[in-house]
């Protein structure tokens, strides 16, 4: 059974409008709480559905059992830095890749979310975010399948802003500018993606910070988030990341390219608080 308490806020709205108009959570997910009186008050007294909420009743949700399936594993460079009841913001160092893909024996970072969730006696634990294998930064991971179902929605109606630092080739001449441009796959490379006409809408917004000798750093956010958004509309202007040779940069010594997920800002699905994690 995965729990969590909420303390109700200054509203005289009801649970059924708590769960309906403000979490988003979803018919199918207050259906399956009503049907098994799954949120009590005070002494474990199922809570009334339609009658108003009084400020600062605590109610306790008891959510069906959920596991998940990645190995718990030690894996160095992965950091939690920040957790609550709902979701564990994640460091994700370059090089290893967010989870397993099937064909991989290598450890991932969801190894080592869920070998943190053990330790808590948890059992679940699901990103709703993608970085790259060779990009590093934030990656948000939810808690329970609610948690799960709540941030996708955010995710896909883009209420979820990310802000990534990155080094790329050349020196640009605009301070700041955006790329509209589609991307679809490369159909003469396995892995690799293009702007194609014919592919998904891509939109992708930068500013230099600095201009060095031969590079450039900028800061970027994206409207959308394609495979490789930033690491394809950088190399169409002519200006590919550095060190990542996918897109016609050259290689670095040690394999790695500079594109980092330094920032992550979104009003909590359960909270209504903002909340801004960050590396910088």
């Amino acid at each position: 059974m995965i729990t969590f308490t909420y303390a109700v806020k200054d509203s005289d709205g009801t649970l059924e409008q708590l769960l309906r108009d403000d979490w988003k959570a979803g018919k199918k997910n207050i259906h399956e709480l009503r049907m098994a009186n799954a949120v009590t008050e005070a002494e474990g007294v199922p809570a009334v559905w339609r009658t108003p909420l009084i400020a600062g009743t605590e109610l306790t949700f008891h959510l069906p059992e959920a596991h998940s399936e990645y190995e718990p594993l030690e894996v160095p460079g992965v950091k939690i830095l920040q957790e609550d009841a709902h979701f564990i913001a994640v460091f994700k160092p370059a090089g290893i890749a967010v989870h397993p893909d099937g064909t991989s024996r290598e450890s991932t970072m969801m190894n080592a979310v869920m070998a943190h969730i053990q330790e808590q006696g948890g059992t679940y634990a699901e990103h709703i975010q993608r970085l790259d294998k060779g990009t590093s930064g934030i990656v948000i991971v939810a808690k329970h399948p609610m948690a799960k179902a709540m941030f996708d929605r955010m995710i896909a109606s883009n209420e979820i802003t990310r802000l990534y630092n990155a080094e790329v080739e050349g020196r640009l001449k605009r301070l700041k500018g955006s790329v509209n441009m589609p991307i679809g796959r490369d159909r003469h490379h396995p892995t690799r993606r293009r702007v194609s006409m014919s592919g998904q809408t891509a939109v992708t917004h930068f500013k230099v910070i600095e201009r060095k000798e031969d590079t450039t750093l900028i800061e970027a956010t994206l409207d959308t988030g394609r495979t490789h958004q930033i690491r394809v509309h950088m190399a169409h202007l002519g200006h590919p990341v550095v060190g990542d040779n996918l897109y016609e940069a050259s290689a670095l010594p040690d394999g790695s390219y500079r594109l980092t997920a330094v920032e992550t800002s979104f009003i909590h699905p359960f909270t209504g608080e903002k909340v801004v994690i960050s590396t910088l």
